[in-house]
């Protein structure tokens, strides 16, 4: 481009005063600040002003320079800073418990409900009868003690900052025994015993990463020892030659030397997954049944409801932990425990559960419907993508975030493959498209799993495909 019709496009950049007085500004400052507004026009006059200045090829003409440009680079850039980033999202990855999605999917009932309640005030911590303060958790205690058989519980934010309060109020300065094939890192670099040592507790490992016999513990405890540790492996498995030792087992041992037991279960099942033709998880009534004195778990995982971790046990420890400073720094908030207060009754009766709680549906969703599912929407993207290879096909998905990380859930997908838009591309354009679907790739192809999305989201997934196939 010439230095001269280059200093004519700059010179004709429209300034921000003029463009505040347009009538389309004037429509944005009815909902947002002047200083918003302002910046983004200012950012819009920026970036043409850069594009010319880098243009050598000569495509930024008089055309391109002028103020409904701008204002169209403006509109974009108020979207972008306004929009929320934290929004709805289709999950078609297969992973039903995806933790950068959100894990488990609220129940509609419980979504419902809160709704209701949620534009006021709510009685989040006072006896409607007294009249009075209590404790917070108390709206959710009954509930989880007779789902768990425990004397009394306990909500803090997350199953991380319940091992950290436990940890901090029964054993700071104290020694700690757990097993090495126990000493977890979870995702985001969260490992067991740097939580130990942020908590003051001593650390004692005892047997070996794939063995640890309970002759292991009982020749560590001392004086000093505190509790014995048993964590759940989460998100890996040791298979083969390999042994661990029972709650029943470390339950006893504890109890005949005075300590404490402590069984963190991670996901936290409530019921057995073999109801939906998955291997046994141990849930937390057969801790407490089993002699744990506490047991701990994610609320956001099996539970299904919002992120929480939940402290069930004896009620002189649970006390014990309550009273604890830490516990108001982890303490849960409204959101948190009126979603645990209305998940966990449908925990009653396990058809209710299939029919209610999001999880749980998916896993029961028999293959003939996610065939079904796939059909339909296979046939809804060739109709809007005739140019795409779309085939309907046998996988496999996951339930995600450390829940039975080796099993397989046999599921139905449907792939897509665009001459014009290789995978990857594809698939980051339908993450960034208005119904922001989330999806997997398999070599060449992007794959959407059947498992983990609804009916009513099929042709919100065929809009979005057509909408990114056509730019």
């Amino acid at each position: 481009m010439g230095s001269t019709i280059q200093k004519d496009l700059l010179r004709s950049l429209p300034s921000v005063g003029e463009l505040l007085a347009s009538a389309r500004a004037a429509a944005w400052l009815q909902q947002q600040p002047q200083t918003l507004v302002a910046d983004c026009l200012r950012a819009a006059v920026d970036q043409l002003r850069q594009q010319i200045l880098n243009d050598g090829g000569g495509r930024c003409g008089p055309q391109h320079v002028n103020a409904d440009a701008v204002l169209d680079r403006a509109e974009l850039e108020l979207k972008q800073r306004t929009q929320p980033r934290l929004r709805a999202a289709i999950n078609a990855t297969g992973i039903i418990l995806h933790t950068g999605l959100g894990r488990a999917v609220l129940p509609g009932c419980v979504v419902e409900s809160m709704a209701a309640e949620l534009d006021g005030y709510v009685t989040l911590a006072v006896d409607r009868q007294s009249g009075l303060r209590i404790n917070r958790d108390q709206m959710v205690e009954p509930l989880l003690c007779e789902l768990t058989g425990a004397e009394a519980a306990t909500v803090v934010n997350n199953n991380a900052a319940a091992t950290m309060l436990v940890l901090t109020a029964l054993a700071a300065g104290r020694e700690v025994i757990v097993s090495r094939g126990e000493l977890i890192e979870i995702g985001g670099a969260f490992r067991l015993p740097d939580v130990m040592a942020q908590s003051g507790a001593q650390m004692v490992e005892v047997g070996t990463t794939n063995r640890t016999h309970l002759r292991d513990y009982e020749s560590a405890i001392t004086e000093q020892t505190a509790l014995l540790f048993r964590a759940h492996p989460s998100n890996f498995r040791i298979i083969g030659f390999s042994s661990a030792v029972p709650v029943p087992e470390l339950a006893e041992l504890a109890h005949a030397r005075k300590l404490v037991l402590v069984d963190d279960l991670g996901a936290g099942a409530l019921i057995g997954l073999e109801h939906f033709g998955l291997p046994h998880e141990p849930t937390m009534a057969e801790s407490i049944a089993a002699g744990a004195d506490v047991a701990l778990a994610s609320a956001d995982k099996l539970i299904g409801a919002g992120q929480g971790g939940i402290i069930v046990g004896k009620r002189g420890l649970i006390e014990k932990i309550r009273k604890h400073p830490l516990a108001r720094a982890f303490r849960a908030d409204k959101t948190c425990l009126m979603a645990m207060e209305r998940t966990l009754p449908l925990f009653r009766d396990i058809e209710r559960l299939k029919r209610d709680h999001p999880l749980y549906r998916m896993l029961a969703t028999p293959m003939s419907e996610l065939n079904h599912r796939a059909e339909a929407l296979a046939a809804q993207l060739k109709q809007v993508a005739p140019a795409a290879e779309v085939q309907v096909s046998d996988d496999v998905g996951y339930l995600g975030s450390g829940s039975l990380p080796t099993e397989a859930l046999p599921t139905r997908v449907v792939t897509i493959r665009s001459a014009n838009l290789k995978a990857d591309p594809l698939a980051k354009a339908l993450r960034l498209d208005e119904t922001c679907v989330f999806t997997r790739l398999a070599g060449d192809a992007v794959v959407m799993d059947m498992r983990t999305i609804t009916d009513a989201q099929i042709e919100l997934i065929a809009a979005a495909v057509a909408r990114v196939l056509s730019m």
